[in-house]
């Protein structure tokens, strides 16, 4: 019996020094020293945790810009972890995990930006916006640190606009990184100069075209050397000043369009741009008797009330002379309004017929008041014609004329 009570008690001793063994084996929990957890981005950071033993587990570490795992550094009874610089640039939150075998201790560090400005991008668009109050402008500013990091939340930024006479300074804060302000147009046409300033930081200069807005309804007026249907001389077409509702003057190049239409209602058209506020456009007299109606537009945006034209006729009558077996044609002289040779280039046509079938139509323009057709023999055989002859609005007939 007495050895049986001395076996349980060596064996309660060795149960009780392995119990011991295993205490003192086990690494236990790594407590987080560091009592800070809100950082400026740029300081660096060490991270300080209790070493209950000699074990040296690595820490974990992500933010945005990935994951990485650092080992510690043992110093007077505790574990050092340096993170490193490529992620403490970066503004937020920086998760870490200490894990080893038995224990797990995690946390989150906030990497705050820094109160400086070390770049500022600046955008502003539309570049052209209309006068009249309505449209607008949008200045943005995104102020960034030196590492590229947004500024905080309601960090200043004071926008400053000239505009004619006037210079005007408004306060805006940045939001979710940014700031911005609409900037409206005045009742004036002109130059909007627009910067920017956050915490010393300027930003250069932009301009803002304010163009006037749609143009009113305009007057139109005609000048010409003469009311002779010549077909050689130019009637000028002038717009008066195009404003708009505001009595801005509109942009040069504003582009208008003359619409004639004549007592065939043909329509002619030319067109202009405005230089000043004011567009002309030219075209060439008729060559014949014409009355023409003008109205000018800006299309789908303003018009023009109709003016009225008359064009004289000059040519009353012409000659026309057949030599050479028929085959030679002479028309002229063409005579103008003063008796004067009609300027060349008079446009004549020759239309002809043969068994009352139009065969052919010659169109010749004149030279020193002349206009001269000849016949090939190999083209136009021997036979009887009937020959048309137009000019100037004007024509005259020859019937049975014999080729041979």
């Amino acid at each position: 019996m007495p050895n049986k009570y001395t076996y349980l008690f060596l064996l309660g001793l060795m149960f009780l020094s392995s119990f011991a063994l295993l205490q003192k084996q086990e690494p236990g929990n790594y407590e987080y020293l560091s009592k800070t957890t809100e950082f400026e981005v740029g300081t660096p950071i060490v991270l300080k945790f209790s070493a209950p033993n000699s074990e040296k587990p690595l820490l974990y570490c992500s933010n945005s810009y990935g994951a990485t795992l650092i080992a510690p550094v043992l110093t007077s009874g505790a574990l050092t972890y340096t993170i490193p610089e490529n992620m403490n640039k970066k503004i937020g939150i920086l998760n870490w995990e200490l894990r080893s075998d038995f224990s797990t201790n995690s946390g989150s560090l906030t990497l705050n930006p820094k109160a400086e400005v070390g770049n500022m991008e600046t955008y502003i668009g539309p570049p052209s916006i209309e006068a009249g109050g309505t449209d607008y402008t949008m200045l943005v500013i995104i102020p960034t640190d030196s590492l590229d990091n947004p500024v905080p939340n309601n960090t200043l930024v004071t926008e400053t606009h000239q505009f004619l006479a006037s210079e005007e300074a408004n306060s805006i804060y940045t939001n979710n990184f940014i700031a911005f302000k609409n900037l409206y147009s005045k009742k004036e046409s002109g130059r909007l100069l627009v910067a920017s300033e956050c915490l010393g930081i300027h930003s250069k200069e932009f301009t803002i075209n304010v163009a006037a807005a749609i143009p009113t309804d305009f007057s139109i007026s005609a000048t010409r050397p003469h009311a002779y249907a010549d077909g050689n001389q130019i009637t000028t077409f002038t717009t008066s000043i195009l404003k708009d509702e505001h009595n801005n003057v509109v942009n040069d190049g504003t582009f208008v369009t003359f619409f004639i239409t004549n007592q065939d209602k043909h329509i002619l058209k030319t067109t202009g741009t405005t230089i000043d506020g004011v567009a002309q456009a030219k075209i060439i007299h008729p060559d014949h008797e014409a009355q023409w109606e003008i109205k000018a537009y800006v299309e789908g945006m303003s018009e023009s009330p109709s003016i009225a034209l008359t064009y004289q006729q000059v040519i009353n009558d012409f000659e026309v002379a057949f030599s050479d077996k028929n085959r030679t044609i002479n028309v002229g002289p063409l005579q103008s309004f003063m008796g004067q040779m009609i300027p060349d280039g008079l446009h004549v046509t020759l239309h002809i017929y043969k068994d009352k079938t139009l065969v052919n139509s010659i169109v010749k323009t004149s030279f020193n008041g002349y206009v001269h057709f000849n016949l090939n023999p190999a083209i136009y055989t021997s036979g009887h014609y009937n020959f048309s002859i137009e000019t100037a609005g004007k024509s005259k007939e020859f019937n049975t004329k014999k080729l041979w």
